[in-house]
């Protein structure tokens, strides 16, 4: 049984979507089906040298930015100009890509929210914002600069620490909305963006903040889209909006996307005192790891563990839909699908996978994917599944070795809860679920407020 404590309500949200001017076209574009992938020209100028070219990229002047370069012949920007007016200079001056958005992203959720200076600057409101790369733009440009140009040290900028530190979203908030409560990071890989919610949601829920900031961020960055193409996890061979297929029988990686997704949460009683709207109440938080020793391959085990320890949280949960992680790599996809199913059932909910519409946006893909799920709420509509166009008939190599303790079925017998078209139901419960390099697992479930 999960220890009591505060009710936890999410009342704000914002962020920087693929091809989005803001919350709204996300949301319009997200539940009419719509692909927000495209080829990346900063990726297919290397085309001779990596595999994949597409992503779900963001560009400075999409965000609304000018990147500031201290003479015409570096590629290192020395500090960013905010067209619309958001982040005054002193703290984009500190800032890398993500911890704009970040930024942004925050100043968006306190406005939903509807906190005031006082609330904000409080020293019971927190931030707890990650992402799960370290400023690779900022930081390859600077040594290049040093190491080969044989620059002095200087020539790398005042700012390369603090644009670079692993927590740097995170101060960056802070330092902009003046907080007086917790500053933290949690770093957990692909579920950064869950994870960082679910420690915020800890906080309050035991009492040591009555409100934070939380979220997950992965700006744009070549080298991180370079690093995961050497590792020939990516998906190639596709038109860009069919390049993402989670399930489907013809997947062969993931798309490597980038964003920010930042919500606002309170405790219960007091948002609801003032009055404020609610779009979920937090019902439990819980992660764990696969013990295996395999930083890489997912364990059914361990998502079965995630799954009970959230259930013990959640007496009676009852999810209508499953947001799941669904990367789309070969193997991961079907183990979460019968980790969902044996937990389950096969009947009374849907899936939900919003990687298929945008990527995998790493330490960002958990928190934008919590407001997917929130969007899913407040619509009463699932989020399609595109692009899972076939579903293996036959078993899959794992379930046939010995030792597997999981369903027979293929993945052709769970297509009736993988919708490929927006579907509206009624929703009251989500379950959110996301996972990283290193065997880390995490669930939050989520309700409608009665």
């Amino acid at each position: 049984m999960g220890v009591p404590g505060r009710k936890v309500a999410v009342v704000g949200m914002g962020g920087v979507f693929p091809g989005c001017e803001n919350l709204g076209a996300f949301n319009e574009k997200m539940f009419t089906g719509k692909s927000l992938i495209r080829e990346w020209p900063a990726a297919a100028v290397y085309h001779k040298q990596i595999r994949s070219v597409v992503s779900g990229y963001i560009t400075e002047e999409e965000s609304g930015l000018e990147a500031i370069y201290p003479t015409s012949l570096s590629d290192y920007p020395e500090t960013y100009i905010d067209h619309r007016g958001r982040v005054p200079d002193i703290n984009l001056s500190t800032a890398d890509l993500g911890s704009i958005w970040a930024m942004t992203g925050s100043l968006e959720s306190i406005k939903m929210a509807g906190w005031t200076n006082a609330e904000t600057e409080s020293e019971q409101t927190g931030v707890v914002v990650a992402s799960g790369g370290g400023g690779n733009v900022i930081s390859r440009h600077a040594w290049h600069a040093f190491f080969e140009m044989g620059k002095k040290s200087r020539i790398a900028g005042s700012h390369t620490v603090d644009r670079t530190m692993s927590y740097r979203e995170a101060a960056n908030i802070s330092c902009l909305i003046k907080n007086k409560g917790v500053c933290e990071s949690i770093i957990s890989a692909c579920a950064t963006g869950l994870g960082n919610i679910g420690y915020a949601y800890r906080l309050i829920k035991f009492g040591l903040q009555d409100r934070v900031i939380a979220g997950g961020v992965e700006g744009t960055a070549l080298e991180t889209f370079i690093g995961f193409d050497a590792m020939q996890v990516l998906s190639k061979g596709f038109s860009p909006a069919e390049s993402s297929r989670p399930f489907d029988l013809h997947r062969n990686g993931f798309v490597c996307s980038f964003g920010a997704g930042i919500v606002a949460l309170e405790e219960y009683e007091m948002a609801k005192a003032r009055g404020a709207k609610i779009y979920a109440v937090i019902d439990e938080y819980f992660n764990n790891s696969d013990g295996d020793g395999n930083m890489f391959y997912p364990s059914y085990e361990g998502q079965r563990r995630l799954w009970k320890g959230l259930v013990n949280g959640v007496p009676g949960i009852k999810p209508d839909v499953v947001k799941v992680h669904g990367t789309a790599t070969p193997v991961g996809d079907i183990i979460e699908l019968i980790s969902v199913a044996d937990t389950l059932g096969d009947e009374g909910y849907h899936i939900s996978a919003p990687k298929s519409q945008f990527g995998h946006m790493l330490g960002a893909a958990g928190s934008v994917e919590f407001i997917a799920a929130l969007l899913m709420l407040e619509n009463q509509q699932v989020l399609p599944c595109i692009n899972s166009d076939t579903l293996n008939p036959e078993l899959e190599g794992f379930q046939m070795k010995e030792g597997w303790k999981g369903s027979m079925k293929p993945a052709e017998a769970y297509r009736h809860l993988i919708p490929q078209e927006t579907v509206t139901k009624e929703i009251n419960q989500i379950v959110c679920l996301n996972y990283g390099f290193g065997g880390t697992n995490s669930a939050m479930a989520i309700s409608k407020d009665n």
